[in-house]
């Protein structure tokens, strides 16, 4: 039921459709509400915490993936390499702990903290907590780790969390649909909020003026039972199944192809809990499925299931822009 679901959504927000038309008067509801609740943080009558260290809020306006958590990577690696000390926090979407916040590292269970926020802490290494109050998680890493800047995976629409930079990911296939705020489109907030941000990343297509472009590169995929790492090419021979459970699956279904695999897709509602049955396809195919999917599938690896990293790359630009926003920050 939620896959046709998902599928009847990509069908009404992102093509003609009279059901968007009939939906419209909602969205109109729906954008006043959105007005509302900013001005209520504007004018101070709901209270925003804010942190003597930077905080750069991740996120995107519209519903599903953009790629916010390969930026939310690449920005790790970046700040630690002009020798910041960045923390991570993150909602922990699909998480259920006993409560939060919650300390999240490789050793955590996804389905305690969330299969993104898994991924993140296990690639960067950085210290990270969740909570879906923000800036409880803020305070939590703040106390017990090191931090000199802070990154808010999908934040954008937290008000409740100060800001020092804002940077919106768009994808740049689908770009805003119709254009529309939910239920008729898929758009969190009106467009024109784009004005307002710092830096506009946009992941595939090409950028328009003012916009930074993210390329992916999907990287040697990875055993997840015995950690062997294989080049993409040498799954060209046969065909393989491919597995995504995110936001966009076609995108990563594209990237194998281009790749030159012949894939047999499967694709999943974002964050979806797997289970065994559900990577078992009755014969002796290879698995290919992305990192986010992998986290949760560990518990019941075998040899024929692999995780295909993938690698965001940057216009320079971009990172120009950023530590002179960083900078500003500091003289603030």
């Amino acid at each position: 039921m939620t896959k046709r679901l998902s599928r009847l959504a990509a069908q009404v927000w992102y093509q003609k459709s009279a059901v968007g038309a009939l939906l419209w008067p909602l969205s109109k509801l729906f954008e006043a509400i959105v007005w509302l609740r900013r001005t209520a943080y504007r004018l101070g009558l709901r209270k925003t915490a804010t942190f003597k260290v930077p905080v750069i809020v991740v996120g995107n306006i519209t519903v599903g993936g953009a790629g916010k958590t390969p930026l939310i990577l690449w920005l790790a690696q970046f700040l630690k390499a002009q020798g910041y000390h960045p923390g991570i926090v993150s909602r922990g979407y699909g998480g259920k702990p006993d409560g939060w916040p919650q300390w999240v590292d490789a050793a955590s269970d996804a389905g305690a903290v969330g299969d993104e926020a898994l991924l993140i802490a296990t690639r960067t290494g950085c210290p990270m907590a969740v909570s879906p109050r923000r800036p409880e998680a803020c305070r939590s890493l703040l106390g017990k780790a090191p931090c000199d800047v802070l990154l808010s995976d999908d934040g954008l629409q937290h008000y409740a969390l100060g800001r020092s930079i804002e940077i919106a990911v768009i994808d740049g296939e689908r770009r805003f649909g119709n254009g529309w705020c939910l239920p008729a489109g898929p758009l969190r907030e009106p467009v024109t909020r784009l004005k307002e941000v710092d830096l506009i990343v946009v992941n595939g297509g090409e950028p328009r003026p003012g916009e930074f472009a993210m390329r992916m590169a999907l990287q040697d995929a990875v055993n997840l039972m015995s950690g062997e790492r294989k080049p993409l090419g040498e799954f060209r021979s046969a065909p393989c199944h491919a597995v995504a459970g995110i936001g966009h699956p076609a995108r990563f279904f594209q990237g194998l192809e281009r790749a030159g695999l012949t894939c047999i897709t499967h694709d999943f509602p974002d964050h979806f809990a797997f289970q065994a049955q559900d990577v078992d396809y009755g014969d002796t195919l290879p698995v290919l499925m992305t990192e986010k999917d992998a986290v949760k599938c560990k518990q019941f690896a075998n040899a024929r299931l692999w995780a295909v990293p993938v690698e965001a790359n940057l216009d320079p630009a971009f990172a120009a822009r950023l530590i002179e926003l960083l900078s500003e920050t500091h003289d603030r």
